[in-house]
């Protein structure tokens, strides 16, 4: 398989924002198992949703606070009676999905540069 390019235009089309979670409930819909999640992205882009497969990592009580992450700008995606608004970012790793978090605190809002 041919490795396909992306070029910097299509990942500068990506609006990568940091969020702080707000809530964190299990999701037994979801056909893996996944986590609904509330993030805070500031006042310009306001609480937005998100279905995370983060389970085998993370207990929904120790991702509230955590600043993570997220794709703000694909479209809502519906999974099982839940919309899906954002895409949080995070690693395939061993053991499960690592989010991708800020090393120190930022801003809710503020931008991957």
């Amino acid at each position: 398989m041919e490795k396909q390019w992306a070029s910097f235009d299509d990942f500068a089309r990506l609006e990568i924002r940091a969020g702080t979670i707000l809530t964190a409930q299990p999701f037994p819909k979801a056909r893996r198992p996944a986590y609904r999640l509330t993030v805070d992205f500031g006042p310009e882009i306001g609480v937005k949703k998100s279905s995370a497969q983060i389970t085998e990592q993370y207990r929904p009580e120790e991702l509230v606070g955590m600043q993570v992450l997220a794709v703000v700008n694909f479209p809502p995606r519906q999974i099982a009676d839940f919309m899906s608004e954002v895409l949080v970012l995070g690693t395939y790793s061993e053991g499960g999905v690592v989010l991708i978090t800020p090393q120190r605190p930022v801003r809710n809002g503020d931008r991957l540069g």
